[in-house]
């Protein structure tokens, strides 16, 4: 589950995840560790480019992308009263040329992924996500079996 929801996004998230708009996306962004700032200030920021404009740098080790994430799924349950969120987990990252140590996975919903930019893009949840990609090491990260997100 996240550790932090964007204040903008806080009840949004599942709207976004049903990706109701045409050319809409959920993308994972990887924030490194070092200069990463608090979550009291990160979920604070309403556009993916205030975040990465303050003194949160994203990944760039040789080898990383942006990774849009399929096999959304948000489901009610009635029994516990609140909605699940799930993606199928990223594909795996494999440093080339230098290894790196990443602090934060944002799962962030871009409403036009062909002509969107960062200033355009919302933040909705920020995962703590502590791990090195080392140098031809092919590393997957997981969402926790329930999900990326829990509306309750």
């Amino acid at each position: 589950m996240a550790d932090i929801v964007f204040n903008i996004a806080k009840g949004k998230v599942n709207r976004y995840a049903d990706l109701p708009d045409a050319a809409d996306a959920l993308i994972v962004v990887l924030l490194k560790n070092a200069g990463l700032e608090a979550d009291a200030t990160l979920q604070d920021y309403d556009t993916l480019s205030a975040i990465l404009g303050a003194a949160n740098d994203e990944a760039d080790f040789s080898g990383y992308t942006r990774k849009t994430l399929a096999s959304i799924t948000v489901t009610p349950d009635d029994t516990n009263n609140r909605q699940d969120a799930d993606a199928a987990d990223p594909t795996a990252y494999t440093a080339a040329g230098s290894s790196q140590q990443i602090g934060k996975l944002l799962v962030v919903w871009d409403g036009d992924t062909g002509a969107g930019t960062d200033a355009n893009i919302v933040p909705l949840t920020a995962h703590d996500c502590l791990v090195t990609f080392d140098v031809g090491v092919a590393t997957t990260i997981s969402f926790a079996i329930a999900g990326f997100f829990r509306a309750t």
